[in-house]
C-alpha cells in the first residue's frame, strides 16, 4: 500500500491530473489490499477468462486514451474496438502458454502494451505518424536524434497508469494456476487461433492510417499496427509480367531525348537534400518580424524553383533521398515503410550508377552518424566513391547540437578545390542543422527570427534556424558563381517540421485534423531550385514531385537521359507530381487518390508500378534496359 500510494503521488507531481482521480486510486488500492479471496477450483476457468478477457479490454481502452483525445478515443468503431480487444487477447494468451498465471500474464502483457502505447504517442508527438511495424528497424536512428525532443507525462497518460495500478492489484488478487498444464495448453492455443483468424477476416479492405492519428481512431491502433505488419509484404502489380516489362523496353531502348544545346559538358553537379527546409506559407499566411529566407526567395537567373511533394512529414528522410536518387516513389509502396531499411537491394540503380557510367566521382556527404538509416550499408550499395560522416567533419560549427549548413558547405568546397584535373564530380548532400525537435533552447544559437502575432516557440526556432541556412546557402551559391569550371547545384528540402499542432491551429484554423485531399497535400510540398553558373532558361514549376527532380538535374546538366529517366520524363507530361498520399491530375486540375486514376493517367500510373516493381522486387529479372548497374569497364 505504500508503494502504490508513493507511486500514485509521483504521478500526480509529474503529470497534474485530476486530484479526485489520484484520491480514488489510493481509496480504491486500500480496498483492493484489504480483499481476501479464496477461489474454488470450480470456478478457476471462468475466473481466468474474466481476468484475461477484462484486461485486454482495460488494456484497449487504456492505450486509446493515452494516445487520443476525447474527441477522437470516440471515433472508434465498435467492430475495430472489438478486434484491438482481440489483438490484445491473443498477446495475453500466448503469455499464459508460457507463464500459466493469470496475474503475471496480465501484469506482463498489460504493462508491455501500455508501455507500446505510451511510445506511439511521443513518436506522434515527434514526427505526427504513427508508430508502424516498418519503424521497427528504424528505433536506433530514432534514438539518436530523441534528446532534441522535449516529451511530457499528460494527464490521460496519468488515468491510464492509475487504471494499470488498479487492474495489477486486482488480478493478484484474483491469480489462477492451473495443475494440468497441458489442457490449458491446448485450450490456449485453440483460443489463440480463434482471435488471429477473427483478425484476418476483419482485415479485408482496411487500410493502414498513419497521419492525423487516423490509424488510432479509426482502426484501433493494435489493429492499425498488425495491419502496418501485412503491408509490409509487397505483392506484384496487377498485369506485372516479364512481357509488359519486354513492351515498355522496346517502347524506351532505342528513343532518345531531345537536349538543349549546351557548351558544358560533365559539370560539377552538387545536391543538397537540406533537414527540413521548407515554405510554411503553403499552409498559410506568415509574417515575421526579418525575412526568413531572402537569398532563397531571390535565385532567379539560370534557375528553375518551384515546389515539390515529398513523400513524409516531419521525419523519415531517407525516403525523400531515395526517391530523388533513384526516380521510384514511395506511392506504390506500404505506408510508413523506409526503403533503406527494407527494400534496397544490391546494385540498386539510381543516379550514382547514371553518372559513374559517364566517368563521374560520386561522393556522398552527412554531417552525423554513419549508421542514420543504414547509410555506412546503403551508400556502397548504390555505388558511392566516398563517403563522409560525422566523424570526418572538424566539428568546428555547431548550431545547437548539430553540424552548421555551413560547415558542410565549406567541406563540399573543400573537396570541389581537391578534384583532380579533368575529374567529374557528383556530390549528394544531406544535412542535419535544421533536424527537430525545436522545443529546447540553447545557450549558442540566438533566435534571430519570429513570427508577428500569436506563434510557438518552436516555430520561432525553426523560422530562425530556415534564417541561418539561407545564409548558408548564400555563401555556397557565390563561391560557385566565380568559379570558371560549370557547376550545377541541386537544392531542395527533405520535408516539413514537426511543430506543435496549435501552430497549425494558428496557421491553417483547422491543425492537422479534418483536411481535405488538397489541405493534406499542402503539408508535404517542399521549395527545390536547380542552379547553374552556366546559363540556362529561367523556370517556375508549379508542382512536381522529388521522384522527378533526378531528372530535370540530367536535363539541365545536359546529360542524355536513361531510358527509365525518360520514361520519367515522360509521365510527369502526364501526372507532374505523386507522392505517398495521391498524385496531381491534370484532367481535374486538383489531387487524386491513386486508386480513383482513371484513362490515361491509370495506364501511366500502371506502367511506373510495373518498373518501379521490376526495379526492387523482381530483382532475377531486372530489366538491363531501365536499370542497368555500374559498368565494370568503368
Amino acid at each position: 500500500m505504500g508503494i502504490a500510494l508513493a507511486f500514485s503521488l509521483f504521478i500526480f507531481i509529474v503529470a497534474s491530473p485530476s486530484p479526485w482521480s489520484f484520491l480514488f486510486t489510493v481509496a480504491m488500492s486500500y480496498l483492493i489490499v484489504m480483499l481476501k479471496i479464496e477461489i474454488d477450483d470450480k470456478i478457476k476457468p471462468i475466473i481466468a477468462a474474466l481476468c484475461l478477457i477484462g484486461s485486454a479490454v482495460v488494456t484497449m481502452f487504456s492505450v486509446q486514451y493515452v494516445i487520443l483525445d476525447w474527441e477522437n478515443f470516440m471515433k472508434t468503431s465498435d467492430i475495430h474496438l472489438f478486434v484491438n480487444v482481440v489483438i490484445i487477447l491473443a498477446v495475453y494468451l500466448i503469455i499464459m502458454l508460457i507463464c500459466n498465471r493469470t496475474a503475471l500474464t496480465c501484469t506482463i502483457a498489460h504493462s508491455a502494451l501500455l508501455i507500446w502505447g505510451f511510445v506511439d504517442y511521443f513518436v506522434y508527438q515527434s514526427r505526427q505518424n504513427e508508430f508502424t511495424f516498418a519503424d521497427i528497424k528504424a528505433t536506433a536512428t530514432g534514438l539518436s536524434v530523441a534528446g532534441g525532443y522535449k516529451i511530457r507525462l499528460h494527464s490521460r497518460g496519468a488515468i491510464a497508469i492509475y487504471a494499470s495500478m488498479l487492474l495489477i492489484a486486482l488480478v493478484w488478487k484474483l491469480n489462477v494456476q492451473f495443475e494440468s498444464r497441458l489442457q490449458m495448453s491446448i485450450i490456449t492455443s485453440l483460443c489463440t487461433i480463434l482471435c488471429v483468424v477473427t483478425v484476418i477476416f476483419n482485415s479485408a479492405d482496411v487500410n493502414t492510417e498513419t497521419w492525423e492519428l487516423k490509424g488510432s481512431y479509426r482502426n484501433g491502433y493494435f489493429f492499425n499496427f498488425v495491419l502496418s505488419i501485412r503491408d509490409s509484404f509487397v505483392s506484384a502489380p496487377e498485369g506485372y509480367s516479364l512481357d509488359a516489362v519486354e513492351a515498355l523496353e522496346e517502347e524506351y531502348e532505342t528513343a532518345t531525348d531531345t537536349l538543349e544545346e549546351s557548351e558544358v559538358e560533365n559539370p560539377t553537379i552538387i545536391v543538397v537534400m537540406n533537414e527540413s527546409f521548407a515554405d510554411l506559407s503553403v499552409l498559410g499566411e506568415i509574417q515575421t518580424n526579418i525575412e526568413m529566407t531572402p537569398f532563397f526567395d531571390s535565385l532567379s537567373e539560370n534557375t528553375l524553383r518551384g515546389y515539390a511533394l515529398s513523400s513524409v512529414f516531419g521525419a523519415k528522410t531517407p525516403n525523400s533521398e531515395w526517391e530523388y536518387m533513384t526516380g521510384n516513389t514511395m506511392a506504390f509502396l506500404p505506408t510508413g515503410s523506409v526503403v533503406y531499411q527494407q527494400y534496397l537491394q544490391d546494385e540498386a540503380t539510381s543516379l550514382v550508377s547514371t553518372l559513374k557510367n559517364r566517368g563521374y566521382t560520386c561522393v556522398a556527404m552527412h554531417p552525423y552518424l554513419s549508421t542514420g538509416w543504414s547509410r555506412n550499408q546503403v551508400y556502397p550499395s548504390l555505388g558511392f566513391d566516398e563517403m563522409y560522416f560525422i566523424d570526418d567533419f572538424p566539428n568546428q560549427n555547431i548550431v545547437r547540437e548539430y553540424i552548421a549548413d555551413e560547415e558542410l558547405y565549406d567541406q563540399i568546397i573543400a573537396r570541389f578545390e581537391a578534384k583532380a584535373e579533368g575529374e567529374s564530380l557528383f556530390m549528394m548532400n544531406v544535412t542535419m542543422q535544421n533536424h527537430g525537435g525545436y522545443a529546447t533552447t540553447y545557450p549558442n544559437f540566438t533566435e534571430e527570427v519570429y513570427k508577428i502575432g500569436r506563434s510557438y516557440t518552436d516555430a520561432n526556432q525553426y523560422f530562425s534556424l530556415l534564417n541561418v541556412s539561407d545564409q548558408a546557402l548564400e555563401k555556397l551559391v557565390t563561391y560557385f558563381e566565380d568559379v570558371d569550371e560549370p557547376v550545377e547545384i541541386v537544392f531542395f528540402g527533405d520535408h516539413q517540421p514537426s511543430l506543435s499542432e496549435g501552430f497549425y491551429q494558428i496557421l491553417t484554423g483547422k491543425g492537422l485534423s479534418g483536411l481535405t485531399l488538397e489541405e493534406t497535400e499542402n503539408y508535404y510540398k517542399v521549395p527545390f531550385f536547380v542552379w547553374t553558373n552556366y546559363d540556362t532558361q529561367e523556370e517556375t514549376v508549379d508542382i512536381t514531385s522529388l521522384n522527378f527532380l533526378s531528372s530535370y538535374t540530367l536535363e539541365r546538366a545536359g546529360i542524355e537521359l536513361t531510358p527509365y529517366e525518360r520514361f520519367l520524363k515522360d509521365f510527369r507530361e502526364v501526372i507532374p507530381a505523386i507522392n505517398s498520399v495521391a498524385y496531381y491530375s491534370k484532367e481535374i486540375g486538383g489531387y487524386r487518390f491513386i486508386k480513383d486514376a482513371t484513362g490515361e493517367e491509370a495506364e501511366w500510373i500502371q506502367k511506373y508500378k510495373i518498373l518501379q516493381y521490376n526495379s526492387m522486387f523482381d530483382t532475377d529479372h531486372r530489366s538491363e534496359v531501365f536499370f542497368p548497374y555500374i559498368d565494370d569497364e568503368e
